[in-house]
């Protein structure tokens, strides 16, 4: 199947059918319309439908919505049906059935003067003989028309809607309907134009796919995606999901091979159960066979003929359960010698059920199952033989207080108004309600009390003809008014019936929705009522499902798997283990669904407890939504294979495959569903040591907002940060106003991720109270050393040691040994590979709570070797993470840490072996942590000790870096990143930021000059730029430049000798003449090697990456004078332009006078930046405060920098910062 080809018509579809139905509308509802008089019960009804859904705007969006779906519907309805010949003539396609331009078979047909007598016969109920004559005198001439052939088919087109409403009311409403009239006032424009829905839809329901009628549930799905993704964009801006949201947002298709396991192991299951000689099973390639010692029959829910297994789907959707149900059911009659011909109308009159609240899948659904019972009884449609699925919508229905008192008096009951309104939300909570006990008694009494019809309909006759004369309407009025009221409780009646039953197996994909998306109606019911289920509302319909099965009945859900691990739905999987049985459950890799967005599991429960073995498949090892079926598919075949001894080619897939008790997870704190642990590792959650009970695990501190309180550490004044704070009662005592701050981040073992900030001193305090929001989580534990992760990873969480003088944040959670106790061992056991076993098993979402961690069994001992072994670890991660010139402790550029020949190639060369050895030495350490950890809890052949490179993360590890590279590909990028950040280390040199003659930072606070450069590096071999402005032009202008200065230095750095060897070196590895990478690509990489915070900054005479002037200047050097010094190299540079533009000129050469043409448009540019941007911003002498930090800096400069789209986005929400010492102004 195409799915890409129905996606794309679907979505067209939905845009098309609405702009064509939203012109039709207009038309009705203008005043004078011709719709008017000749339809005003339609126009009517649709002013009605209007108003009842939020009316104007919103009111007529919902109509357009609901029509355009309503013929869309049709249209592929009538596809479907003439692919499979069952229309006598094909109504949407030519009788050439891939003849995407031919007329519609109807039409054709018509055109001949032929008509199908069974549509057309005349019928006085269908007023389809009048229909004929219309378009007979269309053809004719007889009447007028400017597109006679578009409107006869649409006469033609209405013809077959009323026809098939007698066999299908559900997708074609009932021709004396008010609704119908609706409908074909609202008919669609143009529909055999090319490249129509209609035309699309021949197109792309091509025969192949109308083969299984799954095509319909996709074309569902990718009809109301647009709108899934509106209303998915509104949560993101915390809007709620009400009655029209929630369709959109929770639906999704089910894999096909997720219907079969699921019908095959609840359906199937409960047949082999009771009849288990049938061979039936060979067929249903999902089936899992129970184990030998597990055939106990003890206690299973007896069934005698098919007739009596019914099955449910409450939240039905498009009905894909429902028709692959329909096919295992149709092979069980046809195995009990079954009529061929009745078997599809006793499978629709017995066994199938669903229910759903939104109209346009639940008419799909029945339409579903109508085509797959015609499929199979060519005389389904004859009188006698057919059945209409039982496909309830739950629709709304609510009462006034008048209207509930006149229906009790109908039904000589005295129910209240909570009772008769127990579906005034049913748009919105659908099968969730039970209802209440005296409504289901009424509910049957009505049903079973068919004999008395002609009297309870007398007697509301005369109580309403009573009613009607006392309030002086006519007794026609009356009759008509109170016959809607009893329709309306015929309704809440036969919703009662369906909600109230029970049935022997249910089988769903329910809706997820977290309540934080819920809207008000919704979260208040689930919460009065699935307390236990409140968060998400897939876990409050498996409550619910529960009471639609008996005792022994089966369920079968299609879920998010977050409900085996989390803490929120801890009760519920308390429930399943001591109440329920999980037969089996395929957990499918984290990315293994492509419609959801998140990681899905499916399974089959028992609604008993029963002593056996559960039964588990595991798809972790394969990537990808399109491994999960076939994999799956090899591992119960695997298994039933070994279960009935015979052979199998994927014979060793059954290692995926886990059999467990259940009951065992009850030993484990929070009961997760780790069914692939060993017996060896279940059995460490025995130990009676956790690691609460050595350390505290805690989460810091919430500041109300980052933006006012965080920076980058190079972000301010070098001098402002305290380093050395051991306590929260010492903050005041050195004078600072900044502290390391640990805020999580990246996946980094042993040290690291250390570059944020917190101003901390009294105004940053006081601040901070003054924040919603803000939070001192865990105050006394600041500044403490410790272990510290990040609470959301994108994949295994990594552990860092954390020395004294950090804050740490809410993300950054952190583990504090009590009384001083050693922290290494917390350490080693947090990165070990035994932890990330642990950890997958009880939090495999990724979201790693201090809580879950505490509950890790502690029985480490910790021996000097391991401790040595520890800090190794810590001190060679830290070497690493300091190697880098984003970190406070970066003394120089590596490549001139170690001594050299003088070539550049040569010690780059050397460093790369270098730090293959230590990435190397640093992968053996983490592999005997392993294995160290993992004997001192027993477990070392259960837990893997390996450690790929790839997941040493160090930064000088080329192979962690660049992990889907090959060797060769990561020596070239190794070599292009030491080049650029000797680059780096360069540029920060000719600023004084560092100096080759001394370690570490010199120039970092601001104010700071050349003076004070000298004073610390006294006799220096490179000095730094005096005026703080290095220009950056492609046009060689200056002698000091960008390219000047940088060669200067390589001299100083490599020797003269071999400057031309290097700089042609230096551009081999970067791909480009050195003058264009730092006019092009310098500051793309200072800007993302600084995470959007550079603190050299580029003054451009465009504000894109395009322009001709550009200058880098030094922010923490910045005065206000800078943008003066700035606009003379401008002025500078211009002149000198313009002079080489006017030599250029003078050339009789067409080359020459094209650059010349260039160089002038580049002194207009100038020219422009000079007077429109910086003069002006130079007469402000603009005043910067480093504590404002770059965001807010930098925004103030306006145009004159270049423009960083990551700043520039936050331009509006900066301007309304009113703490910064220099706020941002409008128009800056």
């Amino acid at each position: 199947m195409n799915t890409s080809a129905l996606q794309n018509f679907a979505s067209d579809a939905r845009r098309r059918l609405m702009e064509a139905v939203s012109a039709k509308l207009d038309a009705a509802l203008a005043p004078g319309s011709s719709a008017r008089v000749d339809a005003p019960s339609a126009v009517e009804r649709l002013e009605q439908e209007i108003k009842e859904h939020g009316g104007d705007k919103q009111g007529r969006q919902h109509v357009v919505e609901r029509y355009a779906y309503r013929w869309f519907n049709r249209i592929i309805a009538f596809r479907y049906m003439d692919v499979h010949e069952f229309t006598a003539v094909p109504v949407v396609s030519a009788v050439e059935l891939t003849d995407v331009n031919g007329l519609p078979g109807v039409l054709a047909a018509a055109k001949r003067g032929e008509y199908d007598e069974d549509v057309f016969g005349g019928s006085s109920t269908m007023g389809n003989a009048k229909l004929r004559d219309t378009v007979e005198a269309l053809f004719n001439g007889s009447l007028q028309s400017d597109d006679p052939q578009g409107q006869a088919y649409g006469l033609l087109l209405q013809a077959e809607c009323r026809y098939w409403s007698q066999f299908m009311p559900f997708m074609f409403e009932r021709v004396d309907s008010t609704q119908s009239k609706v409908d074909e006032l609202l008919m669609p424009a143009d529909l055999l134009a090319e490249g129509s829905v209609l035309r699309q839809a021949v197109a792309t329901m091509t025969p192949d796919d109308c083969e299984d009628v799954e095509i319909i549930g996709w074309l569902y799905q990718f009809y109301i995606a647009e709108r899934k993704t509106e209303v998915m964009n509104g949560f993101s801006k915390s809007k709620k999901a009400g009655a029209d949201e929630i369709p959109a947002a929770t639906q999704l298709f089910t894999p096909d091979w997720i219907v079969r396991y699921l019908v095959q192991n609840t359906v199937g299951r409960l047949w082999m159960q009771n009849h288990p000689d049938s061979q039936l099973y060979r067929d249903w390639e999902y089936y899992i066979q129970p184990e030998p010692e597990q055939n106990d029959q003890s206690e299973f829910l007896h069934i005698d003929g098919p007739e009596e297994l019914t099955v449910c789907d409450p939240a039905c959707g498009s009905g894909h359960m429902l028709t692959y149900a329909f096919d295992l059911l149709y092979g069980i009659y046809e195995e009990q010698g079954y009529s061929q011909s009745e078997i599809p109308g006793l499978i629709l009159a017995n066994n199938l059920y669903g229910m759903e609240i939104d109209e346009r899948a639940a008419n799909l659904a029945a339409f579903a199952l109508t085509m797959k019972a015609r499929a199979k009884a060519r005389r389904f449609f004859r009188d006698g033989r057919r059945v209409e699925p039982h496909i309830r919508l739950i629709s709304e229905e609510r009462f006034t207080s008048d209207e509930v008192r006149e229906l009790n008096e109908l039904y000589k009951v005295s129910l209240d108004d909570e009772v008769w309104n127990t579906y005034a939300n049913a748009d919105i909570v659908g099968s969730l309600i039970q209802p209440p006990q005296e409504l289901v008694a009424l509910a049957e009494s009505q049903m079973n009390d068919s004999a008395n019809d002609e009297a309870v309909t007398e007697r509301r006759q005369s109580t309403w003809r009573e009613v009607g004369l006392h309030e002086g309407q006519s007794d026609d009025a009356v009759t008509l008014f109170r016959t809607s009221l009893a329709e309306r409780a015929t309704t809440v009646f036969k919703h009662t019936r369906y909600l109230a039953r029970q049935y022997e197996a249910v089988v769903a994909n329910p809706p997820y929705m977290g309540s934080k998306n819920m809207g008000d109606e919704l979260k208040r019911f689930v919460q009065d009522r699935f307390e236990d289920g409140k968060a998400d509302l897939f876990a409050a319909f498996m409550y619910r499902c529960f009471n639609f099965v008996p005792r022994a009945g089966r369920l079968g859900f299609m879920s998010p798997y977050v409900w085996m691990f989390i803490a929120s739905y801890e009760a519920l999987r308390k429930r399943f283990i001591q109440q329920e049985h999980i037969s089996s459950l395929i957990q499918l890799e984290y990315s293994g669904f492509e419609g959801a967005t998140v990681p899905i599991c499916t399974f089959v429960l028992q609604h008993s407890e029963v002593a056996r073995k559960s039964m588990f498949v595991r798809l972790s090892d394969f990537v990808g939504a399109k491994q999960q079926a076939p994999r799956a598919l090899e591992i119960i075949a695997a298994h039933n294979a070994e279960v009935t001894g015979s052979t199998y080619d994927y014979s060793d897939m059954v290692k995926h495959f886990y059999a467990i008790d259940q009951r065992d997870f009850a030993q484990i704190p929070g009961s997760p569903i780790v069914y692939w642990l060993s017996g060896k590792m279940l059995n460490v959650f025995q130990f009676e040591k956790k690691l609460k009970d050595v350390a505290q695990l805690k989460n810091g501190m919430s500041t109300g907002n980052n933006d006012s309180l965080l920076r980058e550490w190079y972000e301010v004044n070098f001098a402002d940060i305290d380093f050395r704070c051991k306590d929260r009662l010492e903050v005041d005592s050195h004078g600072g106003k900044w502290f390391p701050y640990n805020k999580g981040g990246h996946f980094r073992k042993w040290f690291g991720n250390a570059s944020s900030i917190i101003r901390y001193d009294q105004t940053g305090r006081a601040r901070m109270e003054s924040l919603k929001g803000s939070r001192h989580n865990s105050p006394h534990l600041y500044f403490k050393k410790c272990v510290s992760w990040s609470k959301i990873s994108s994949g295994f969480p990594a552990f860092r040691y954390y020395p004294t003088g950090f804050v740490f944040d809410v993300a950054g959670c952190s583990i504090f040994t009590y009384d001083d106790c050693d922290i290494l061992p917390v350490l080693a056991l947090s990165n070990s590979s035994f932890m990330q076993c642990l950890l997958n098993a009880i939090s495999p979402t990724l979201n790693f709570e201090a809580g879950q961690l505490g509950n890790i069994p502690f029985g480490i001992n910790c021996s000097e070797e391991n401790r040595l072994l520890t800090r190794t670890l810590i001190d060679q991660s830290k070497n690493d993470w300091n190697s880098c010139e984003t970190s406070w402790d970066y003394q120089q550029s590596a490549l001139l840490s170690e001594s050299h020949d003088g070539i550049m190639g040569h010690a780059i060369a050397l460093l790369l072996q270098q730090w293959q050895t230590l990435s190397e030495e640093q992968r053996q350490r983490e592999i005997r942590n392993n294995e160290l950890v993992a004997d001192a809890y027993g477990v070392r052949d259960d837990v893997p000790c390996d450690v790929p490179l790839e997941r040493v993360s160090l930064k000088r590890n080329s192979a962690f870096v660049y992990p889907d590279k090959t060797p060769s590909e990561r020596d070239e990028l190794f070599a292009r990143d030491v080049v650029k950040e000797f680059i780096s280390y360069a540029v920060g040199c000719m600023f004084g930021r560092y100096s080759i003659d001394k370690p570490g930072l010199i120039l970092a606070s601001q104010g700071e000059t050349v003076d004070d450069f000298h004073e610390r590096v006294p006799n220096t071999r490179f000095e730094p730029d005096r005026d703080n402005v290095i220009p950056v032009t492609e046009v060689d202008c200056f002698e000091d430049d960008i390219v000047s200065r940088f060669r200067r230095f390589l001299e100083v750095t490599f020797g003269s000798e071999h400057l031309a060897g290097n700089l042609a070196y230096i551009e081999r590895t970067l791909g480009k003449p050195l003058r264009k990478y730092f006019v092009n690509d310098f500051y793309n990489d200072h800007v993302s090697m600084y995470k959007n915070r550079p603190i050299y900054w580029q003054y451009s005479s465009r504000t894109d990456n395009k322009g001709t002037f550009k200058a880098l200047i030094y922010m923490h050097r910045y005065t206000p004078a800078t943008t003066h010094t700035v606009l003379e190299y401008l002025r500078d540079f211009a002149a000198k332009i313009a002079d080489q533009a006017n030599q250029l000129e003078r050339s009789d050469r067409a080359r020459d006078k094209r650059e010349a043409e260039k160089l002038h448009k580049a002194v207009t540019e100038c020219k422009a930046y000079e007077d429109n941007i910086l003069y002006p911003l130079a007469t402000r002498n603009l005043e910067i405060d480093l504590d404002d930090g770059v965001l807010v800096n930098y925004l103030r400069m306006g145009q004159a920098l270049r423009t960083i789209p990551a700043i520039e986005k936050k331009r509006k929400d900066v301007a309304t910062w009113t703490w910064p010492v220099h706020p941002l102004k409008e128009g800056e």
